[in-house]
């Protein structure tokens, strides 16, 4: 059995997919226990008036239910579960939050712009190393970040409201690469 203060568990909603983490750490190490990635498209579900849709919130609480099932062992205190692009613009997100935070049994903190640049430089320099200039770029669902640093310092942190899927239902509904439908982009 594996005592339960050295698990940790992190999770993204992000608007296109929703990720979980979980570790162990070992003397300083960290060992990846789970790794899950679902295919949510929260972002497809805003409307023009950035109303997120009933299934759309529907597809999310289920995959939450499953990361719920991973969480039972890991202290409160371990847990963390942001919320990106699609959760800082829609109108109805605090409906969604609240049933989030009751399957998960933990809060969901809707993170700035700035802070997911910031997290996700974290994350690259961690994982290469290094301690050159880097540029870092980050296409969302729903939102794209750009990141400038040397090492696991930032210099400049950027975060604009266009990411794949919004851009996608806001100007390619018809799913043509035309002209017209990149000029309206």
């Amino acid at each position: 059995m594996l005592r339960s203060s050295s698990l940790y568990a992190a999770i993204d909603l992000g608007s296109n997919s929703f990720h979980m983490l979980v570790v162990r750490e070992i003397a300083g190490s960290i060992q990846v226990l789970s790794r899950i990635k679902r295919k949510v498209r929260l972002a497809a579900g805003l409307d023009k008036e950035n109303i997120l849709s009933p299934a759309a919130m529907a597809r999310g609480w289920q995959c939450l239910r499953l990361f719920s099932e991973h969480l039972q062992d890991i202290p409160d205190s371990q847990i963390r579960v942001v919320a990106t692009a699609t959760l800082r613009l829609a109108k109805n997100a605090g409906e969604f939050l609240e049933t989030a935070a009751e399957i998960l049994g933990h809060p969901v903190t809707v993170i700035r712009g700035e802070e997911e640049a910031r997290l996700i430089y974290q994350g690259v320099a961690h994982t290469t190393g290094g301690s050159d200039k880097r540029l870092v770029v980050d296409i969302g669902g729903g939102s794209t970040e750009l990141v400038t640093g040397s090492g696991t310092k930032t210099t400049e942190l950027f975060s604009l409201e266009m990411g794949c899927v919004t851009w996608l239902e806001r100007y390619f509904t018809d799913r043509s690469l035309t002209t017209e439908n990149f000029a309206g982009a």
